[in-house]
């Protein structure tokens, strides 16, 4: 029998259109050299004083459009794909330089964040639903609207090369209407786009926003409630999610420092983190893998909120013995490899669960070299192997929708959807429960979300505190000295447009009986 094809989600706003999901011979029948294997590839009878001229190969934009092809279909992570591809591109072609990995970065990810919007623009050049267009199709498309409208790329430069892109993976055929497509696109610039496109801010100010900065309606709405205020700040937030984020590392303590990163990288190449002393941000086009000390596991790469809510749990005054730590959450270790030299300085030892296995690999590669004792075990949060009252400081980072790291995972915004949030509600509030069992009375638990989600935040705190009862809240504020915009308390939401860091929740708790 025949698998039905797969529906892609929706654009955001009005735009409420399904690219149907149809499995193409590409990337896997697409072959390295000579005419595309597919029907609308095949030659057709020349034209007299016309010789058929073979698509020329662009290496950067076709690793593009592969990275797109494969988190539309096999729902991966931009993260995670393009990494692998960009070493292959290497290896195979010697001229693949560092300006090109960066050129199909950028084309990788504006693309994605930009996607609501460029589906948009698309929608009005073409006489057809947009879900009637093929979606290996509307990949080319969108890159070649995002070089058009989102890079300095020329205009007859993007559109030839978006065209080229066409005719080597999908044909002579489609590449006449991506032309024709894109020559449109190309009569105006992206404000004048958008003035087309998007619908006034006073008729639907919801819908205007998804538009205009390419996030789904429902998460506007929802980033909206958590932050509160009028339009600047829930533009800024928009913009800000769209802007490509810093790459950070984490001196791991008891085996690096901030300021011994910043001498071997030297001032040109990375500068200090605004909040955190264990954080050094890399310029522009720096690459983590290439430095030594990530290399051998003396430091990460690690978001600086990431950083402040380890910081924050660790600062948090205890009453009584301080000895035991406790990561739940701890996959993929980078919070965990944080606490536990942060325990180490402390006689501590951390005990970092994981419920995958596979993830809770990743934890110990991440400790290993921790200058401390730590443990990592394989085990379920809500199912704790330990005895209740263990531990005297535990954080339960839960998983989440991951609405707070957009500006990382620009696809996620196009995956998560409204009634995700009833699947991880039962599970983050069962995970929060069991945290304050495993403490011990006088020690305290951190619960984090990379998720502002009101409903992932403030709402699993009331309700358990509410149910359990036997714990209060503490002021997080003062954990965090020096960071400005922490809000009323006791919890904490970090906001990129205004921290710069992803959008972490923290709430600190101290069990009392």
């Amino acid at each position: 029998m025949a698998r039905a094809p797969r529906t892609r989600r929706p654009p955001p706003g009005t735009l409420a259109r399904t690219r149907a999901r149809t499995r193409t011979p590409y990337p896997r029948s697409y072959p390295i050299s000579g005419a595309p294997l597919n029907d609308q590839a095949k030659r057709r009878p020349r034209k007299p004083g016309k010789p058929y001229r073979r698509p020329q190969k662009d290496p950067v934009r076709i690793l593009a459009f592969e990275a797109l092809r494969a988190v539309d279909e096999r729902d991966a992570y931009a993260n995670l794909v393009l990494p692998p591809l960009l070493r292959k591109a290497r290896e195979r072609d010697e001229g693949f330089d560092a300006r090109d990995a960066a050129l199909a970065t950028e084309l990788v990810y504006g693309t994605l964040r930009r996607q609501g919007t460029y589906d948009a623009i698309v929608a009005a050049c073409i006489d057809r639903p947009l879900r009637e267009v093929d979606p290996p199709v509307l990949d080319v498309l969108n890159l070649g609207v995002h070089q058009l409208l989102g890079t300095r790329i020329p205009t007859h430069a993007a559109v030839s090369a978006s065209v080229e892109l066409a005719r080597v993976v999908l044909g002579d055929g489609r590449a006449k209407f991506v032309n024709a497509v894109l020559r449109k696109v190309a009569g105006d610039d992206l404000d004048g786009w958008l003035e087309k496109v998007a619908p006034p801010y006073d008729d639907d100010p919801e819908d205007h926003l998804a538009v205009v900065h390419s996030h789904p309606r429902w998460v506007v709405s929802a980033l909206w409630d958590s932050l509160g205020g009028g339009r600047g700040g829930i533009e800024d937030l928009l913009e800000a999610d769209n802007e490509r984020p810093e790459v950070t590392l984490v001196a791991r303590p008891g085996r690096s420092t901030a300021d011994e990163l910043l001498d071997t990288l030297g001032e040109d190449s990375a500068v200090p983190g605004r909040w955190s002393p264990y954080a050094v941000r890399l310029a522009e086009g720096g690459e983590p893998g290439r430095i030594d000390a990530v290399r051998l596991g003396r430091a990460g790469v690690q978001d600086e909120g990431s950083q402040l809510v380890a910081l924050a749990l660790a600062n948090a005054p205890v009453d009584g013995p301080d000895t035991k730590w406790l990561d739940g959450c701890a996959g993929p270790g980078g919070k965990a490899a944080l606490l536990a030299g942060l325990a180490a300085e402390r006689g501590a030892v951390l005990l970092a669960s994981e419920k995958q296995p596979h993830r809770a690999g990743l934890v110990g590669q991440a400790l290993a070299g921790n200058p401390g004792p730590y443990q990592v075990i394989a085990a379920d949060g809500t199912r704790p192997p330990w005895r209740p009252g263990t531990f005297d400081r535990v954080l339960m980072d839960v998983p989440c929708t991951g609405l707070g790291a957009l500006r990382r995972r620009p696809e996620a915004r196009w995956r998560r959807r409204p009634e995700d949030l009833e699947g991880f509600a039962p599970l983050q509030r069962s995970l929060l429960h069991n945290a304050l069992e495993s403490v011990r009375v006088g020690g305290v638990v951190g619960y984090a979300t990379c998720s502002p989600h009101l409903a992932e935040t403030r709402a699993v705190v009331d309700d358990v505190l509410k149910q359990r009862g036997g714990a209060e809240l503490l002021d997080a504020r003062p954990l965090l000295p020096g960071v400005p915009g922490l809000g009323e308390g006791p919890d904490v939401q970090l906001w990129p447009h205004v921290h710069g860091t992803d959008a972490m929740y923290l709430a600190v708790m101290r069990r009392v009986n």
